[in-house]
């Protein structure tokens, strides 16, 4: 957001669209039809209008984005679509594409950008705060369960335990949990990794014994 805001004289709008689109999972498209008839300013709402025949929801927004809101509505005048060109059109996906890459390569990104990467975002960041993976589908508008899945299986709240832990810790807090605390997948990949663990030095034990003879 700092890189588009510096980027040029329309920073304020790129950094909104940034900023809107990560707190809400918005696609692309999504983004760029966004309309002031969907935002509530006064109430601190946004009515989210998904594609692909997503389910449409209500979002509460933040203070920081009213108020970025409120500034582009100022500085933008009277318009239909929230985010409009220098030509006093809508955004389009293709346009929002282009500049979304152009503001990574500013920022000195490592590899390449593009705006989907904005709802993976959101997705990820709520499964690691610990929403469970009902509620990040209600917020992200699938209809179906299984893309939302992608957020939460490694979320580390499915083991209760920090990235930095071993195998054996994550099946020490999933005992003293019960087993609903992992799903099978995650407890499977577990134990396979503490069995990898045992097996490994009775076979290193046994390749220095044959070197022996």
């Amino acid at each position: 957001m700092a890189a588009a805001r510096k980027a040029s004289r329309y920073g304020h709008r790129d950094a909104t669209m940034i900023l809107i689109g990560y707190r809400h999972g918005l696609r692309g498209s999504e983004l760029c039809d966004l309309q002031w008839s969907q935002v509530e300013l006064a109430t601190g709402r946004l009515h989210v209008r998904r594609a692909k025949n997503g389910s449409p929801s209500v979002h509460p927004m933040q203070g920081d984005e009213i108020r970025a809101l409120r500034r582009l509505q100022r500085e933008q005048g009277p318009s239909s679509h929230v985010f409009m060109t220098e030509r006093d059109g809508p955004m389009t996906p293709k346009a929002f594409h282009a500049l979304f890459g152009r503001i990574g390569t500013r920022a000195k990104m490592q590899f390449q950008i593009h705006p989907h990467m904005l709802r993976h975002g959101c997705g990820y960041a709520l499964a690691n705060a610990g929403h469970d993976t009902r509620a990040l589908q209600a917020w992200l508008g699938h209809k179906n369960i299984q893309p939302t899945v992608r957020y939460t299986e490694l979320a580390p709240y499915r083991l209760g335990v920090s990235g930095d832990r071993s195998a054996m810790d994550a099946l020490r807090a999933a005992a003293r949990r019960g087993p609903p605390s992992l799903a099978p997948r995650r407890l499977a990949a577990a134990k396979a990794a503490l069995v990898r663990s045992l097996i490994a030095p009775a076979r290193a034990r046994r390749r220095r014994r044959g070197c022996g003879r």
